[in-house]
């Protein structure tokens, strides 16, 4: 406002990712160069996203539509879906706050240490199960989307090279995609996209199984 900028580019990582921040420069007549607020909170929210791209037939794995709050309910909703499961951070990323499990017996420690990681890593304790996903890969589509409801995607790239959850390492063309499996994916990604209004460029991040079926994971606005 001093220096009468009229927009702002917030780069990449944490001031792109704060809707807080985006609302701010929106009430301040500043446009923010990238999504609106509304759809960051909704994608930053693993649950609400899940619950949005379900709506629009994006495939998911199975699991928990809401948050579990005690480890009675994790064990009933791990003994529905079966083991292995995975115990997810609902506002995580990067890694943290996700424990694999195995077995009934190892999950409530798994359920209460990925809680703890949760609060300390991002303030928010609430977790959500679903179904591990053995060995896949992982490949993400980038997407392009503009204030008039039109969205595109530009093709994928394999991430599978990780360590801790982190990639070390991005491929492009996926050496596992074939015309269809691209095309598929590439229509839910813009699903997904269209879902929460987006109007901005995005990844939508996917894990393929061995038998190339994919499911959406998150999308990172």
């Amino acid at each position: 406002e001093l220096t009468d900028a009229e927009a702002i580019h917030p780069g990449y990582g944490f001031l792109s990712e704060n809707a807080n921040f985006a609302e701010v420069c929106e009430k301040c007549g500043i446009t923010f160069i990238g999504p609106s607020p509304e759809s960051m909170r909704i994608m930053g929210d693993k649950i609400s996203a899940r619950q949005a791209v379900i709506k629009q037939g994006v495939p998911i794995l199975p699991g928990t539509k809401e948050g579990v709050h005690t480890v009675e309910d994790a064990v009933k909703v791990a003994k529905e879906i079966g083991f292995p499961v995975i115990i997810k951070a609902t506002a995580g990323g990067g890694g943290r706050g996700m424990k694999i499990v195995h077995s009934q017996a190892t999950l409530p420690n798994a359920f209460a240490t990925a809680r703890a990681e949760a609060q300390a890593g991002f303030g928010n304790p609430e977790v959500y199960i679903e179904k591990y996903c053995e060995q896949p890969r992982h490949v993400e589509i980038q997407i392009l989307a503009d204030k008039h409801g039109n969205v595109i995607h530009l093709g994928e790239r394999d991430c599978s090279i990780q360590r801790r959850h982190q990639k070390l390492l991005e491929e492009a063309p996926s050496t596992i995609s074939t015309p269809e499996l691209r095309a598929a994916m590439g229509d839910a990604a813009v699903k997904a996209a269209a879902a929460v209004g987006y109007n901005s460029v995005g990844t939508v991040e996917f894990l393929v199984d061995k038998h190339n079926n994919f499911y959406f994971m998150e999308m990172n606005t």
